[in-house]
């Protein structure tokens, strides 16, 4: 993701906003839900997901700190095309519609780099759907653990997986819960994780190896 400086774009003058917090596995939005928000995560986690009209659901993307979503309604959906919830404890910022359409008329360089922040998310929604489309089970639960880990520490050798429940893990992959354990295991014998059976757990670098073998 490109350099952005959220916390300055959300407080430029004119920008009505409200902060709220949320529970792990409280609906931010569901489905079908009036789009009025762009919003922004200060704290915490989001999982989005779709719902089919049979029932089954899927996991679409998973956003940290520093991440925006909800933005569908600047581009004139009515309604919220997924549901977004809370993986941890998370803080959200909220702004308007009216607000948010002002400021990024009003002020030409943040609106070129909120457009460049989220361009550079839709590329990696991209990647996600050929992940899913081309690559083993195996090769995207590596991938998605390397994607969970926060990132920005090049210089240490591991990084933690936050807290997220096994079957999240199995909808983000798509597969099933019992081959993500088999894999965690697997991942823990040779050594590109620690794990101790729960959530969170620590990717080592080594990792690397499964998404880059072909």
């Amino acid at each position: 993701m490109p350099a952005f400086n959220a916390q300055a774009f959300l407080h430029s003058a004119g920008v009505a906003r409200r902060i709220v917090e949320y529970r792990p596995g409280e609906t931010i939005f569901s489905q079908g839900d009036a789009c009025n928000h762009v919003m922004y995560i200060h704290k915490g986690g989001v999982k989005l997901s779709v719902r089919s009209t049979a029932g089954r659901q899927a996991v679409v993307a998973m956003l940290g700190p520093g991440d925006f979503f909800g933005e569908g309604c600047l581009a004139g959906q009515p309604v919220r095309m997924g549901t977004a919830t809370a993986i941890a404890p998370t803080t959200i910022l909220m702004v308007d519609k009216p607000r948010m359409v002002r400021l990024l008329h009003q002020q030409r360089a943040m609106s070129d780099q909120f457009i460049t922040y989220m361009l550079a998310r839709n590329l990696r929604t991209e990647e996600d759907l050929i992940d899913q489309l081309v690559n083993s089970s195996e090769k995207r639960l590596a991938r998605a653990l390397l994607l969970l880990a926060p990132c920005g520490q090049e210089k240490k050798p591991q990084r933690v997986v936050p807290r997220i429940a096994q079957n999240t893990l199995a909808d983000m992959v798509g597969t099933t819960r019992s081959r993500v354990n088999f894999f965690l295991n697997k991942f823990k014998k040779l050594g590109f994780i620690e794990y101790d059976g729960e959530l969170p757990l620590k990717v080592n670098s080594s990792l690397l190896s499964v998404v880059l073998h072909d």
